[in-house]
């Protein structure tokens, strides 16, 4: 066995809205590391160009999320909708996590510390 200390986080998403958390080995506990937000692409009269911000925006939406998950082992998503399967995608499709364990649930919204006691509870298993 490794005595290497696995770089694990946690991330509540939706459209809209992310938290991430992330182990704090120092304290040896779980914390919020941030939040990432998605405004969406708000009203447009073009179709294609209302398509392709919001493409855009949901991109740098994900690369927000990423800057948090340095060197990671283990990602755990949750949420609520197919933003997370969008994710995924982006995850495996990144070099940086190619080998990156990604497990995934579903989840009503919740508080940071709920979510906090979600991630722990989840790692421990």
């Amino acid at each position: 066995m490794s005595d290497k200390i696995k770089k694990r986080f946690g991330i509540w998403m939706d459209t809209h809205h992310a938290t991430i958390i992330g182990f704090d080995p120092t304290a040896a506990v779980f914390a919020v590391l941030g939040h990432a937000k998605n405004p969406g692409p708000g009203a447009n009269s073009n179709e294609n160009a209302a398509n392709n911000l919001e493409i855009t925006l949901v991109q740098k939406f994900f690369k927000e999320i990423a800057h948090h998950l340095v060197n990671a082992d283990e990602v755990h998503l949750t949420g609520s909708g197919t933003i997370q399967e969008q994710f995924l995608r982006y995850l495996g499709e990144t070099p940086q996590f190619k080998k990156t364990a990604v497990t995934q649930s579903t989840s009503n919204p919740m508080s940071d510390d709920k979510l906090v006691e979600f991630v722990t509870s989840h790692f421990k298993s």
